[in-house]
């Protein structure tokens, strides 16, 4: 392991791309703990934008995948996204919250869920 007096956040920075995001990846190509990686990434505005935007990098190719998924015909997935995407088109799940007390003076609670 690399001493951190030695480490530079340039490193940091060249270190992050195709890593998604994982700090003990970065950590491994650096060839320093956890612990020191992380604290680049918090203390350093430069380190930690790289690490955002390989971050962001991977939500988009989520993104991406279900957006195939969806021009497939996967209605699953794009029930999905209309769920957690949809919200202000009116698509979402719809729950309901019903709390009873019993004479034992305990509560149940029932959640039900309904998606159609």
């Amino acid at each position: 392991m690399a001493n951190k007096d030695q480490l530079k956040a340039q490193q940091f920075i060249d270190a992050i791309p195709g890593t998604g995001g994982i700090v003990s990846a970065i950590a491994r190509k650096v060839g320093c703990s956890w612990h020191t990686a992380k604290k680049y990434i918090d203390e350093y505005v430069t380190v930690q934008a790289a690490y955002r935007a390989e971050c962001e990098g991977v939500i988009d190719l989520a993104e991406s995948t279900v957006i195939k998924a969806i021009q497939g015909g996967d209605a699953r997935t794009a029930k999905w996204y209309l769920i957690h995407k949809g919200r202000e088109r009116g698509y979402f799940t719809k729950q309901e919250t019903q709390m009873d007390m019993n004479t034992e003076g305990t509560t149940e609670i029932i959640i039900r869920y309904a998606d159609d």
